[in-house]
């Protein structure tokens, strides 16, 4: 049986081992800099309510989270979400009731719009979000760079 449940300080090694992963060899995020445990247990704590994580048993299966989607007032209704899973989660529904989760929470505290940053090269993370009912809105060229090379970027977006 799957749970969801805030995030918490112990989550942190977990979650860096998910999330670090995805640095070092995937494209769901333009970063190449590895999270430090610190720093994740700071991100947790900061978000609050709006960590989610997934567990089976002991085993963190993915954690999802969002952030205002650009600074100042006129944006604090709209948020970008960030959303990791193990491998062993993917394809299981892991993904999908994290973001029902995610947006219960966002819907709570009167968010409008949800936004979702995905590498244009990211295939299954645009088809994962289409099917969520995100639209594609944008398609910024060249403005990721990761191993190596350019990656476009696409916004999806979600009206809560």
């Amino acid at each position: 049986m799957i749970t969801v449940r805030p995030g918490s300080r112990d989550d942190a090694v977990a979650v860096s081992d998910i999330w670090n992963r995805e640095i070092r060899e995937g494209v769901s995020t333009f970063n190449s800099i590895e999270k430090s445990r610190a720093e994740v247990e700071d991100l947790i704590e900061a978000a609050g309510d709006t960590f989610l994580v997934a567990f089976e048993e002991d085993r963190l299966l993915g954690f999802v989270t969002y952030g205002q989607f650009r600074g100042g007032v006129g944006y604090a209704h709209s948020m970008e979400h960030t959303i990791h899973l193990a491998g062993v989660a993917r394809g299981k529904g892991v993904g999908r009731l994290l973001m029902e989760r995610i947006e219960d929470v966002a819907r709570k505290k009167n968010v409008h719009s949800l936004i979702a940053g995905i590498a244009g090269e990211n295939e299954a993370g645009v088809a994962f979000h289409g099917a969520l009912g995100f639209v594609h809105v944008a398609r910024v060229p060249e403005v990721g760079r990761k191993f190596g090379r350019w990656m476009d970027l696409i916004l999806m977006q979600k009206i809560l």
